[in-house]
């Protein structure tokens, strides 16, 4: 069992996993999503537009906008099949190769008989991509459609942009359908940025990476050597036979969760470092930890397997 959560070297780069422009439905180009994310004080991005044919496949090579305060992850979301209610699939592949081969998804409706969601996930994984779930909310996923997909690193958890627009952005619910199961998933915290609506700058990865490069980045996010959030920083997190400590920027509660309904919560004011004990989670198997600001933003750490 760990005894530090953030033990690797480096430093934290923060980062956005779902962001789309002019190659799909975004209203901005590549360069100028690029540019406003690294304005608003970003390491980097994934520029991920929309895999069908409506917009020949696109997967856009932004590799053109790195630079030595800034860089970029290829990637793109895939869309295929149908899951149970009927509608298309949404998987996030962050470092696909350019030549991915697409799927049979011409447009925006599911096709009946195309390639299904585990099988592109797993070709999105075997190409060596960090895969993640999109919106299990927001696309109506079932849990059964959520246990198909065995290629996933992570559930999207949190979407900005389906928050803004229509209160659809939260994933928790199918992330511990999955961990319960005993599935070994993260969570990531997105924008889902198209620039049409205020969706964008709102959720994000702080990843710990050597350095802000694709490669550092991508093997720190399939490492699980990250945390999400919509504000607040965890810095480090101990974990000890009967408790354990994180240490955060500024909160005003701090909760340490685990299978069901077994959790330890702490309140207080401007918290920085706080003890949660593990007594009512002796018997879960997984702990996730949950910092809240004054203003009510998050952030979550990936789940840690006892």
């Amino acid at each position: 069992m760990p005894t530090k959560f953030y033990s690797t070297p480096g430093k934290f780069f923060r980062g956005n996993l779902h962001t789309h422009s002019t190659n799909s439905d975004g209203v901005l180009t590549p360069e100028e999503v690029c540019r406003r994310y690294q304005a608003e004080g970003y390491d980097f991005i994934a520029l991920t537009d929309h895999f069908v044919g409506l917009f020949d496949y696109p997967i856009s090579d932004t590799s053109a906008f790195r630079h030595e305060k800034f860089t970029t992850l290829i990637g793109a979301e895939l869309h295929t099949g149908e899951m149970e209610n009927g509608y298309l699939w949404h998987i996030l592949g962050i470092g696909l190769p350019l030549d991915f081969t697409p799927p049979d998804a011409p447009s925006f409706r599911s096709k009946k008989g195309s390639e299904s969601g585990a099988s592109i996930a797993q070709r999105a994984r075997d190409a060596g991509a960090f895969v993640a779930i999109a919106h299990p909310h927001w696309s109506g996923l079932s849990e059964a459609d959520a246990r198909s997909i065995t290629a996933a690193h992570a559930v999207e958890i949190y979407n900005h942009g389906c928050v803004v627009d229509n209160d659809r952005g939260e994933g928790f619910l199918t992330l511990e359908h999955l961990l319960n199961r005993s599935r070994h998933l993260n969570l990531i915290a997105t924008d889902d940025a198209h620039f049409n609506i205020p969706d964008h700058f709102g959720g994000w990865v702080m990843v710990k990476a050597e350095e802000n490069s694709p490669e550092a980045l991508l093997a720190a996010l399939k490492a699980g050597e990250y945390y999400a959030s919509t504000g607040p920083q965890i810095t480090d997190i101990r974990i000890y036979n009967d408790s354990v400590e994180v240490d955060c920027s500024s909160a005003v509660t701090i909760i340490l969760q685990g299978q069901g309904t077994s959790m330890e919560t702490l309140h207080g004011v401007s918290m920085t470092t706080a003890r949660l004990s593990r007594e009512l989670l002796a018997d879960s198997p997984w702990i996730r930890v949950t910092v809240i600001d004054r203003a009510g933003k998050r952030a979550w750490s990936n789940p840690v397997w006892i």
